[in-house]
């Protein structure tokens, strides 16, 4: 058999379509056509054209800021802790609050001993918060922050505040060790900040769990308008848990891949 016969035919545009799924799936934020274009050395012409098709299918998805994975996409049913995935997941929650409720969504997630921003949707009417400080240095003083610590055991939460300034961000930040730790246990399960992180602006979290994921989902509102009744924190609450369920269902699919792959070993 000639050598040329021997080796397999190779399809190369499905090689570049896989490519351009591989690169959105390990990202950690959405990313512009023109971006992918650039990581792959791809034309414009055909990155457009393969996202294009990769969207109709349902393996890519748009969103404003950029391409992230679509609901297609098989690792849903295997990676939950891939960045890509997660990511996902979280803009697909956002994107149901802003619509729904017309404010800017964050989530943040407590990875490694630190609270991180995971993503935002900008609300049409309402803009997001100026972060002019990152959270980690900030979670005492944001309602992101402050769910995810009030979500936390005691010996955790206890470990993060020995590590992190109680910095006081506005004259409305507690700033107290003593005082934030009675906060965070009498928490109803959704938390405040009060213009504590920026002047003008309250903020709503409440708590994202699943199994590996400890997050928070806050909206954020003008504070002369910002009106917290019991059905915008239902509200939240809602989306919050369906997220958590998603996330969880993920796992569950993930452990028991996992099983029949050993079974598969062990025949």
């Amino acid at each position: 058999m000639a050598a040329q016969e021997s080796e397999p035919t190779l399809i190369g545009s499905v090689q570049r379509a896989l490519r351009l799924v591989d690169i959105v799936a390990n990202a950690p934020r959405p990313l512009p056509a023109k971006a992918l274009a650039a990581a792959t050395g791809l034309t414009a012409g055909t990155t457009y054209n393969l996202l294009r098709t990769l969207v109709h299918e349902g393996y890519l998805s748009v969103e404003p800021d950029g391409i992230v994975l679509g609901d297609r996409f098989p690792s849903f049913q295997e990676q939950i802790d891939s960045r890509g995935v997660f990511l996902a997941r979280v803009r697909a929650a956002l994107r149901e609050v802003t619509d729904e409720v017309g404010a800017t969504a964050y989530l943040s997630r407590f990875d490694d001993g630190e609270v991180h921003l995971v993503d935002i949707v900008d609300g049409t009417h309402k803009p997001r918060v100026e972060l002019w400080v990152g959270l980690h240095s900030s979670a005492h003083a944001t309602a992101l922050g402050k769910q995810i610590l009030a979500g936390l055991g005691e010996s955790e939460r206890l470990d993060y505040l020995s590590r992190h300034r109680l910095e006081e961000l506005t004259p409305k930040t507690i700033s107290d060790r003593a005082t934030l730790l009675t906060q965070l246990q009498q928490s109803p399960g959704w938390v405040v900040d009060d213009e504590e992180y920026s002047i003008g602006s309250t903020c709503l979290a409440v708590p994202v769990i699943a199994p590996g994921v400890t997050a928070s989902l806050a909206i954020s509102l003008p504070a002369e308008q910002a009106v917290v009744d019991r059905a915008l924190v239902r509200r939240l609450q809602r989306t919050a848990r369906n997220l958590s369920l998603q996330l969880g269902a993920d796992a569950l699919d993930s452990g028991a891949a996992g099983v029949a792959v050993g079974d598969e070993f062990t025949i």
